[in-house]
């Protein structure tokens, strides 16, 4: 897995999957934050597979698909109002990352 911090508290990677999430409780996340839409990829885990596996070993989870070139302003309101909630470390993923620190920067300039 292919982690890159942005910050203390907020890290990027590409697509995770369910198994996944173990080794992210164990590097200190506290919660997941899935910026890809559902179906982009055939063998892409759903949000609904990946939130419950981040449930069962305790952490929060959310859902804020950014689709690629479409406005991103209402997600990174959500993501600044995400960020004030966590409690500890969040990881966000895409299929590279990239969208997620996107969305990262423009929620630094939205909160």
């Amino acid at each position: 897995m292919d982690i890159c911090h942005l910050s203390p508290s907020f890290a990027v990677s590409p697509q995770i999957r369910p198994a996944d999430i173990g080794r992210l409780v164990e590097a200190g996340f506290k919660g997941i934050i899935n910026n890809r839409p559902d179906g982009e990829a055939p063998e892409q885990p759903t949000s609904d597979e990946i939130e419950a596996e981040a449930r069962r070993h305790g952490l929060f989870y959310r859902y804020i698909p950014v689709v690629p070139g479409q406005g991103i302003d209402a997600e990174a309101r959500a993501l600044a109002a995400t960020l004030r909630e966590a409690d500890g470390p969040v990881l966000a993923f895409c299929r590279t990352g990239n969208r997620s620190s996107s969305l990262w920067k423009a929620a630094q300039q939205a909160s």
